[in-house]
């Protein structure tokens, strides 16, 4: 007997884990859908740009370069693709047949983290060679084959059999495959149920425990504009309570906001990125606007920065903000024309492009980013209001851990997947910003 589709289906969901990002390509690989349970929290990222959790409730509907950018910036965990031929080596040959995807799905397999192949090679359906005798749709990214007749690995030692489908043996597998394959030292039958899992929450009780693990010497971006909106003074109090020191802080103002007190109540300053400037923990900024526009009322970090405390990156903001775009998406860097023939160029790569002078400037990634937004749902899909969608929304997908404050969380599905400006994989923590907070301080202390 070989598995039935809806085995090899059940047999490649035990191989996803809660809260992953998923590609089901076109064919078998969407049967999955119907096996994963909705308290995984797993999102599933289709042909047309939705990404939607399995359990329906939520989701949302993004531009094709958002789609892109999720994919190249490694979001996609796990990639489920029917073949036509895998390679002992971990190529893949798609079939011609499957419209539409065979471009999504190819370009998805090369860039997600895991990529499963699905074939029915006693049906015919599929092969396993040495070489694929058609194009190569992906290169050596496969490491899992789930097959009707058992489940093949692909190691650095070669090509291993770890399971074989009930009535299967390993012998009879041989006759079957036509490449030289190990059985594993623990061969055992294909299982079919579901282990028991759960899918962990992104919400945290408070900043303090949000921050808590931030460790010294990161690099953390922090949004901020010209006011006290869009900047998550919640999470840099708490920041600068936990203490981390020797911080390369990526941020659009660098703190001017308390400075110039645009928007701010009379008798009171913004709290902004100057806190952890005072406090020691900043040792070199990467941003746009660092001093004030009145000398005689100098940033926390224009003193810091000619006591020689801090050191600065100065970046054009428009560039900030592509050097940001291209570190979330997955560029390592761009020419742009913006600086040629000034200090901004020192010490960069320059080429002419079109008749014109372009300076190489490279994407910028981070450990870390603490930002804000003004609604959330619990999978992590962000709203914004005013100016805080600036830097917030290009900032979000360029950092390994992104922690985002908010004033309302909601449940899945209670924000229209039209209003999601963030989708919910660029956002690892939720925190609520609670209700009696104040952004401002009195000019005293």
């Amino acid at each position: 007997m070989t598995a039935t589709h809806s085995q090899i289906a059940a047999r490649t969901t035990s191989e996803i884990l809660p809260n992953q990002v998923v590609h089901l390509g076109p064919g078998l690989p969407q049967l999955v859908a119907d096996q994963l349970p909705p308290d995984w929290g797993v999102l599933l990222l289709g042909h047309d740009g939705v990404l939607a959790p399995a359990s329906g409730r939520g989701g949302c509907v993004l531009e094709q370069a958002d789609a892109t950018g999720l994919v190249r910036g490694g979001y996609v965990d796990v990639a489920v693709l029917q073949a036509d031929q895998v390679s002992v080596s971990g190529d893949l040959h798609l079939p011609t047949t499957h419209v539409p995807g065979p471009s999504r799905s190819a370009e998805v397999g090369s860039h997600a983290r895991r990529v499963i192949a699905l074939l029915e090679l006693a049906q015919g359906q599929g092969a396993l060679v040495e070489t694929c005798n058609a194009a190569v749709a992906i290169q050596g990214r496969v490491d899992t084959i789930i097959t009707d007749v058992g489940v093949f690995l692909i190691t650095p030692e070669g090509l291993t059999l770890s399971q074989v489908a009930p009535g299967w043996t390993s012998d009879a597998i041989v006759q079957r495959v036509g490449v030289d394959f190990t059985p594993h030292p623990d061969l055992r039958e294909m299982f079919f149920s579901l282990p028991d899992r759960q899918s962990q929450s992104k919400l945290f009780a408070s900043a303090a425990d949000a921050v808590a693990d931030i460790p010294d010497g990161i690099t953390v971006l922090i949004d901020g504009f010209g006011g006290p909106g869009g900047m998550a003074q919640y999470l840099m109090l708490a920041l600068r309570d936990q203490g981390a020191k020797q911080l390369t802080m990526v941020s659009n103002t660098a703190g001017i906001a308390g400075a110039v007190n645009f928007g701010t109540p009379p008798g009171m300053r913004t709290i902004d990125h100057s806190i952890l400037v005072v406090s020691g923990q900043i040792r070199k900024a990467i941003a746009s606007f660092p001093v004030s526009p009145s000398p005689s009322r100098p940033t926390a970090f224009e003193l810091a920065y000619r006591n020689g405390d801090v050191e600065l990156e100065l970046v054009p903001q428009g560039t900030l903000a592509e050097r940001l775009r291209a570190g979330g998406f997955g560029l390592t860097a761009f020419y742009t024309p913006t600086g040629a023939g000034t200090l901004i160029a020192e010490g960069k790569p320059s080429r002419t492009i079109y008749g014109r002078e372009q300076v190489m400037e490279r994407a910028i990634t981070a450990d870390f980013a603490l930002l804000r937004a003004h609604k959330a749902d619990t999978l992590g899909n962000l709203v914004y209001r005013g100016t805080s969608r600036n830097f917030n929304s290009v900032m979000a997908p360029a950092a390994r851990t992104t922690i985002v404050e908010v004033d309302e969380i909601v449940e899945p599905g209670q924000i229209s997947p039209d209003e999601v400006v963030t989708p919910g994989p660029f956002v690892q923590r939720l925190v609520q910003r609670p209700p009696d907070f104040s952004a401002y301080q009195p000019l005293e202390e």
